[in-house]
């Protein structure tokens, strides 16, 4: 709902990448520019400046990300994450972890970056890539809410001050199954001993 919400989550989610040896790309959009988000995280890492002169921290804004040339490009866009994913592991980081603000997003592009959200599950889950995505409530509707929630795992909401956590019951399915599917293949293989 507010710069402060945005920051609240997302300076302590950048913090731990870093100090994790994560890759870190933070797109940003209003209400939360380039320079707010600097100046936020360098509050909580004394050594930004290092981070980002070594290349472990990108600060964009959307447009020098997902509207370059004016146009949101989905297929650029995935292609773009898992290039930074392939040059964050050769420079031996542990993975990529980014966050892209989605307050630029227009109804018009609504559908299309719906679509984009969807595809972003099946192309990342194969490769060492975290992403937190931010919505504003005040451009997302009922429908919009639903896309969001439908397209990630997990949605933080923020309701009477406190972060809550609501879990994408389709995906804690799909997870379940993967653990039951696991745990018979190590009782077979054991059984094989």
């Amino acid at each position: 709902q507010s710069s402060e919400d945005l920051l609240e989550v997302l300076v302590p989610y950048f913090k731990a990448g870093l100090e994790n040896n994560e890759s870190c790309m933070w797109i940003t959009s209003q209400p939360v520019n380039a320079a707010d988000a600097k100046a936020a995280l360098g509050s909580a890492l004394p050594d930004l400046e290092r981070y980002l002169r070594e290349g472990q921290l990108e600060i964009l804004d959307y447009s020098e990300w997902y509207a370059l040339g004016g146009v949101f490009d989905a297929n650029r866009a995935l292609q773009g994450w898992i290039e930074k994913e392939h040059f964050a592991l050769q420079r031996g980081y542990e993975g990529l972890r980014l966050s892209g603000n989605t307050f630029w997003l227009e109804k018009k592009d609504w559908q299309s970056f719906s679509d984009y959200e969807a595809s972003i599950n099946s192309c990342l889950g194969h490769q060492r890539i975290i992403a937190l995505c931010t919505y504003s409530l005040k451009k997302c509707g009922a429908f919009e809410l639903i896309d969001v929630v439908n397209n990630h795992q997990f949605t933080l909401i923020k309701r009477d001050n406190r972060w809550r956590i609501v879990q994408n019951q389709a995906h804690k399915k799909t997870e379940q199954a993967l653990r039951a599917s696991e745990t018979a293949l190590h009782e077979a293989d054991r059984r094989k001993d």
